[in-house]
């Protein structure tokens, strides 16, 4: 990892004016970031999808009918029995391509929103604080959250099983799956749960930066920054492995946590019925409503001890991965 002095953050190099910085070194650092970014974000994708699909199932669990599923393992126990465990990956080519995705427009947009303060509101030679990592955390989760509504609609709907002959579609593919969305509910119904996937990545993502850098900067300021070369001290950035999958766990941890809430409204929205959506009658803010009233907070965090758990070593293994690849490529 290349820090600024102790606080610059672990996706690049010092950072210069961006004014300044070559048009063709700015579009190198980017094409890194989506490369390195989509190669840690697949890997992580493998590990947490089973996982995933259980918290969808927990999530999208009809508030007015008696519970499916009692908790996590019995959701488990009921998928492999009735299908096998090729039914936790079911519908993961679209989440695999939603994580590439997703974890490259992260580490991109948290690299250009850095470099627009530096360049702006700070000088090139000050340190990035915590507050503005945290705000360029935010950002880039909001950017995000526009590019990953529509594949985690799609996700959603191929992760829940079928329940009844009328949710036949729920097995079709993923183009199946498109063309039936457009067909009903046209080109904007593909961000049907855009608020709470926004209000869950740009939360999320300031806490999943926030916290890895705060991880990090800790275990740099307990073992100190430098190493010995001759008669020389030489500054080293670098932190171990294990210390950058803690720090990665951390941030998993952090972000799945905060906003679950949000994350449960955008589930039980993206796995309705196709057609079901009426109007605009079912938004974020009625699908809230009724699940606290049938299940209270309770119902809000369902499924939430499963997906922080996961979290942990997926999130360790996108940042490992991620600088890893920069180190060694870049």
């Amino acid at each position: 990892m290349d820090f600024k002095e102790a606080q610059v953050p672990m996706t690049s190099a010092p950072l210069e004016n961006a004014t300044a910085r070559p048009s063709f070194t700015q579009g190198q650092e980017a094409l890194k970031d989506v490369v390195f970014g989509s190669a840690a974000g697949i890997v992580g994708k493998f590990i947490e999808y089973p996982f995933d699909t259980v918290k969808v199932r927990l999530q999208s669990q009809a508030e007015h009918l008696p519970l499916q599923y009692s908790g996590p393992l019995d959701c488990f126990k009921q998928s492999l029995r009735k299908d096998g465990i090729s039914s936790l990956y079911r519908g993961i080519s679209a989440p695999l391509f939603g994580a590439a995705v997703e974890t490259s427009s992260l580490f991109f947009s948290y690299r250009v929103a850095q470099d627009i303060l530096t360049s702006t509101v700070l000088t090139p030679s000050t340190p990035l604080p915590m507050t503005a990592l945290v705000a360029c955390g935010a950002v880039s989760g909001a950017f995000t959250s526009m590019l990953l509504t529509p594949i985690e609609l799609i996700k959603c709907k191929m992760q829940v099983p079928v329940a009844s002959s009328s949710s036949v579609t729920r097995h079709s593919g993923p183009l199946n799956l498109i063309v039936s969305v457009y067909r009903h509910h046209g080109f904007f119904g593909f961000w049907h749960g855009q608020l709470g996937t926004l209000i869950r990545e740009t939360g999320g993502s300031a806490a999943w930066f926030g916290s890895y850098e705060g991880v990090s900067l800790a275990f740099k300021k307990t073992r100190g920054a430098t190493t010995t070369s001759g008669s020389n001290e030489v500054k080293d950035d670098s932190l171990p492995v294990y210390q950058q999958m803690v720090a990665g766990a951390v941030a998993g941890m952090s972000y799945n946590f905060i906003f679950y809430p949000a994350d449960t409204i955008k589930s039980r929205m993206q796995t309705e019925e196709i057609g079901a959506v009426n109007g605009g009658k079912r938004t974020f803010w009625s699908v809230g409503a009724a699940l606290w009233r049938q299940q209270g907070m309770k119902g809000m965090y369902r499924g939430c001890g499963i997906t922080v758990g996961r979290a942990a070593p997926s999130s360790a293994f996108i940042f490992t991965v991620y600088e890893y690849l920069r180190k060694t490529f870049g």
